[in-house]
């Protein structure tokens, strides 16, 4: 990419983007939910469909002058069809929390049951806590995991199913570190005339590879956000069967949004391309791997991790035993170069600002080429921190390493 009219025009701005280049080239981004697109997605949205408004949709537009941002448009939605091999799907959300929204709005009436994962337990703020409008325009009874096993129990879940008669039930996380069984759920939703819906934005990657189970046929209705483990523009979409389309749709525009972003839309369809090529099915394997080598490697030095490991692209460290919090022990590795986030564990003895774990990924590591022997070495420089916080010498020898292994692993380098 070139910056140069940045670099005339603003060089205060261009100043602290060099700045974040340079901090993700020489950190290690661990939290789940982040990547690095390619560069053909970040050349897609600086393009000038940004200045085009496109109210409506293809073909049925409300302003003049859209003929080639239909070509765009019509483009994402063919190639989104195929990739997530669905009747319907909207390309137009901006975000999963306004997709997750347009969804309720679509398929709910204000008041209904809905049925959610518990944001403590890994859960989603969209999926009906009461701090969110999810939680305050519909009557949302939560789920959650045994304390025993910190899995999902779908016999419990069935129970709650038949006492509450929800209208809809939400599947998906945050920081659940195990799959999610879709049949299962669609055998509950069956057996109580539930509509079922997927939010799979953390683990859609994984869901394309096969390493985890595809919410389709089973969902009604699937989101999913374009930016974690798919590595496309910050973003999200909407797929469901062809008898929901026109409601979807409806609920998008005009129910949620207007003028749609063209551009990321066209770095969507930049995404799927990329996505659908047989060696994103190698990444996706790999980020299993990794994920797998990481908790074995957590393990071996002594932490524990919530559900004894993970089966996707994440996991949770419990800091109660290290007697240090998930905030104390996510800023000691930041202050070593290794980005993760604190995070609330079950049945957390913390609060929500001050949690007991610590949330950690593999999807952005993968991305650069690392691969089970770095996952190791990672694994092992993670525990020295979080077993000694407060030792300076050992945060700096620790950032030291942190800068020799992302060297051999370079991004962007056409930007630096």
């Amino acid at each position: 990419m070139n910056y140069s009219n940045l670099q005339r025009h603003d060089p205060e701005v261009m100043a602290i983007v060099k700045k974040e280049i340079a901090r993700q080239q020489e950190s290690l981004a661990m939290i789940p939910s982040e990547n690095y697109a390619s560069l053909a997605v970040l050349e897609a949205m600086g393009t000038v469909l940004s200045n085009k408004y496109a109210e409506g949709y293809p073909h049925k537009r409300y302003y003049t002058g859209n003929q080639f941002i239909d070509e765009i448009e019509d483009l994402a939605i063919a190639r989104g069809k195929e990739l997530f091999g669905c009747e319907h799907i909207n390309v137009q959300p901006n975000a999963g929390s306004g997709a997750n929204l347009a969804i309720y709005l679509g398929l709910l009436k204000p008041g209904d049951t809905v049925m959610g994962m518990k944001l403590d337990q890994g859960g989603h703020l969209t999926h009906g806590h009461p701090v969110n409008i999810s939680g305050q325009l519909y009557h949302f009874v939560q789920y959650g995991v045994r304390k025993d096993t910190e899995l999902l129990d779908y016999d419990e879940i069935l129970a709650i199913a038949k006492k509450e008669k929800p209208k809809m039930i939400v599947t998906g996380a945050t920081a659940y570190p195990r799959i999610f069984d879709f049949a299962k759920f669609r055998k509950i939703c069956d057996e109580v005339g539930a509509l079922l819906m997927a939010d799979i934005s953390h683990f859609v990657g994984l869901s394309l590879s096969g390493d985890h189970p595809n919410p389709l046929p089973h969902a009604d209705v699937v989101m999913t956000t374009t930016h974690k483990t798919l590595r496309g523009p910050r973003s999200a979409v909407i797929y469901c069967k062809e008898k929901f389309a026109k409601s979807i749709d409806r609920a998008v525009f005009p129910g949620t949004q207007g003028g749609p972003m063209e551009h990321i839309i066209a770095a969507k369809a930049v995404c799927f391309a990329e996505a659908s090529k047989p060696e994103f099915k190698t990444y996706g394997h790999q980020i299993a791997l990794n994920a797998k080598a990481l908790a074995k490697t957590l393990q071996a030095e002594g932490l524990r991790l919530v559900s004894g490991g993970t089966d996707n692209h994440l996991m949770l460290v419990d800091c109660v035993p290290l007697k240090i919090s998930g905030r104390k022990g996510s800023e000691a590795l930041a202050a070593c170069n290794i980005y993760t986030n604190r995070n609330t564990i079950p049945y957390d003895p913390g609060s929500a600002f001050e949690p007991s774990g610590i949330r950690l990924g593999t999807p952005a590591l993968t991305t650069r080429g690392m691969k089970e022997k770095e996952m190791a070495q990672i694994g092992r420089l993670i525990a020295r921190v979080l077993k000694n916080t407060a030792t300076a010498s050992t945060l700096e020898d620790a950032k030291k390493e942190v800068a020799q292994l992302t060297q051999s692993f370079p991004i962007y380098p056409e930007l630096t």
